[in-house]
């Protein structure tokens, strides 16, 4: 039955009118209120994901050696600055300058932060702060990977390619509103089943980081001394401070908080972000405990760095499907993803390529299978809650059921991924291994990049107790 308003004399239509006002401003404050806690929730976890630099830093910094230590943390503030600036003009336009608009009009690239015209999109400026954080992240794995004989001058150039063009391609394709793998797109996805499932990035933040790191590491070589010269035994060359590479490891474990939970994009999607932050959590410990494990059946003692890098390893194999998979599932993503880094890391050794930190196995290869893991195990209920569709069959994990469609597109996703920077980071490097100018000289490689480098040692070597090497 329809209410007459015209029937209503003049105070009945007078306080009518004040009640309508007073549930109209209501509407109007609570959909301010969900806006704004939008922004807050980008905002927190840009935060949270930013203090992972500090993480990283005191990762390198205690698994490099002493005589290095200053060229490592400052190639970690450079990742934030330098990638900041990078991100502000052209990076962030390429990745996601549409993020204001899901048409065509809209799908402008606006350079310098520039608005969008005619853009609502109250959460603009706090998309960018979260995904310069990611970018950064993106870009220190390399540093790992290249760690204490890269020159400084070909660190600028790789980081200004990578922050600046070969990361923000991956991420319009990936999270972009006209991607042709993104999960994101107004119609039906390109590639179809749900389009990419990468949530908070395992292929689309760690495999590229992790390929450019592979890449470097190849075309740089193996440290001077790290294989035997004639038998080609691997020699130990251990970083110098198990307390930092401890604590940084806890750090970026909290900080992945930020990078997996805060995906959500919105406040109001909390039940998705508690799922992946439980997700986050199980996987992490599965890897960390599984590594160790494998490290002691190896008749080996057992040691802090093989859980570390067992924790990196979980996390970043959760990344990718941490929103859409069972807790059971998380375990066992976290289980493989250990054997995955264990085998990988010994793979790269075998192949005499010398990776400092196992950036590429944590990253690169421990991404692939994060990203192939979200074919596997997505949950029908939450992939199609997450993304707000329903494609049946084709679009969730072929172990739960699907028919297979959804895991071709995430292979599809790892060929795409893995091609791309495999070829884009590796004509950078190549140009620079040409050029000459990619590595130091032997003489400043055994003195010591802090020294040769930067102006002298990051610690105080003259009260002989402590070793630079």
């Amino acid at each position: 039955m329809s209410f007459d308003i015209s029937q209503l004399d003049t105070t009945e239509r007078a306080m009518y009118d004040a009640i309508n006002a007073v549930v109209e401003g209501t509407k109007e404050d609570v959909a301010r209120m969900e806006s704004n806690l939008d922004v807050l929730w980008l905002l927190f976890g840009a935060y949270l994901v930013f203090f992972m630099q500090c993480g990283f830093a005191l990762l390198e910094a205690g698994s490099v050696r002493a005589k290095n230590t200053k060229n490592i943390l400052l190639k970690n503030v450079l990742d934030a600055c330098l990638g900041g600036l990078i991100w502000w003009t052209i990076g962030f336009p390429i990745a996601l300058g549409d993020v204001g608009g899901q048409t065509e009009a809209n799908h402008g690239k606006p350079f310098f932060l520039d608005r969008l015209q005619g853009s609502s999109s109250s959460t603009y400026y706090a998309m960018w702060l979260f995904q310069w954080a990611f970018a950064a992240t993106s870009a220190t794995i390399v540093s790992g990977a290249v760690a204490e004989r890269c020159a400084f001058s070909a660190y600028l150039s790789y980081t200004f390619a990578l922050t600046g063009f070969i990361y923000p391609t991956v991420v319009y394709w990936g999270w972009g509103n006209f991607g042709f793998l993104s999960a994101y797109t107004a119609e039906k996805p390109y590639l179809g089943g749900n389009g990419l499932i990468d949530f908070a990035g395992s292929g689309i933040v760690h495999m590229t980081g992790g390929g450019a790191a592979l890449m470097g590491a190849i075309f740089l070589g193996p440290r001077t001394g790290r294989f035997a010269p004639r038998t080609g035994e691997v020699q130990d060359m251990p970083g110098h401070s198990t307390v930092l590479a401890a604590l940084g490891t806890f750090i970026l474990w909290f900080g992945w908080y930020g990078f997996n939970p805060v995906s959500t994009l919105a406040f109001s999607h909390m039940q998705h972000a508690a799922r992946a932050a439980v997700a986050t959590t199980l996987s992490a410990c599965s890897a960390g405990v599984t590594t160790l494990a494998i490290h002691v059946l190896g008749k080996n003692t057992p040691d802090v760095s093989p859980a570390l890098n067992g924790i990196l390893a979980g996390l970043v194999s959760i990344a990718g499907p941490c929103a859409v998979v069972d807790a059971w599932a998380s375990v066992i993503i976290g289980f493989i993803g250990a054997f995955v880094y264990f085998v990988s890391s010994r793979l790269l050794l075998r192949l005499k390529i010398d990776d400092p930190l196992d950036a590429s196995p944590v990253h690169l290869f421990c991404g692939i299978w994060g990203v192939l893991a979200s074919g596997l195990f997505a949950n029908k209920e939450f992939t199609n809650s997450v993304y707000g569709t329903d494609y049946g069959e084709d679009a969730y994990g072929f172990l739960m059921g699907a028919n297979g469609t959804q895991l071709g597109v995430q292979v599809v996703g790892v060929l795409v991924i893995g091609s791309w920077t495999f070829v884009s980071s590796g004509v950078v490097f190549f140009t620079l291994k040409a050029t000459k100018l990619l590595r130091v000289s032997a003489e400043d490689e055994d003195a010591g990049l802090d020294s040769s480098h930067h102006g002298g040692d990051a610690y105080n070597f003259a009260s002989g107790k402590l070793n630079r090497n």
